[in-house]
């Protein structure tokens, strides 16, 4: 201390700088680490924001997953149910086509003759069946019975089993689509109505505006038969597999 008191002029000048510098830098620094500690803590804050709104968004979409999921049968539309309804033929239907009366062949058998040859069987009330089907028939009855996927139509007897249901001749089958074009598909020559016609089996088809098919009376419970929900498609997701951070 003495020496500093009795340093020159030039050294004591020397010795205030220092010090004034170092305070400078001092302070400098200290002013860097408050504004880096400052803007540390706005970025932290700011990440704390977004982190929040992101949660709650997640929460919302998760709930709208969720209620979608509850709510999904009851998004089906009206018009989109009964055509479920229609094709699974578990509701009446009305509309324009015709009906079809058959009987069995009144002409007396001749000797020797198969008079099997003479009656109607289950393959060709098949036979008239797919010919309504490949001419656009929307909806099919057989003797009150509504012909479905899962219908057997097979001999039981002097009788047919349709649905489980045992019907005999006269046999009406009602069917709706184009009158004009479900009747011309029978009566085409050399078709089913003019093969029964040679051997005197009874065919009656009228064409009518309005037909009524009941609905399918028994529902068959299907045990092995099981929906497959389609796969995933990533392209949904708005986002290609290569643009996926």
């Amino acid at each position: 201390m003495r020496e500093l008191f009795t340093m020159d002029m030039k050294g004591k000048l020397t010795v205030a700088a220092v010090f004034m510098v170092l305070g400078f830098m001092l302070s400098a620094q200290y002013r860097v680490t408050e504004s880096q500690k400052s803007v540390r803590q706005e970025r932290v804050q700011d990440l704390t924001d977004r982190l929040k709104a992101q949660e709650a968004e997640n929460k919302k979409l998760q709930k709208e997953i969720e209620e979608f999921k509850k709510n999904a049968a009851s998004r089906i539309s009206d018009s989109e149910l009964g055509h479920l309804h229609l094709l699974a033929g578990t509701t009446p239907v009305v509309g324009k086509g015709v009906e079809i009366v058959m009987d069995d062949s009144k002409v007396p058998t001749k000797a020797g003759e198969n008079p099997n040859l003479y009656i109607l069987h289950d393959e060709d009330l098949l036979r008239v069946l797919n010919e309504l089907r490949a001419s656009g028939a929307e909806a099919i009855a057989l003797n009150e019975q509504r012909i479905v996927s899962t219908t057997e139509i097979r001999c039981a007897g002097p009788t047919v089993s349709v649905n489980n249901v045992r019907v005999a001749a006269p046999y009406s089958l009602k069917a709706i689509g184009d009158p004009k074009t479900l009747s011309s598909a029978l009566r085409i020559k050399g078709g089913v109505v003019d093969t029964f016609q040679f051997w005197g089996i009874e065919v009656k088809i009228t064409e009518k505006d309005n037909v009524k098919i009941p609905a399918l009376k028994v529902r068959n419970a299907l045990e092995y038969a099981k929906v497959e929900l389609p796969k995933e498609n990533p392209m949904q997701n708005g986002t290609k597999e290569g643009e996926k951070k």
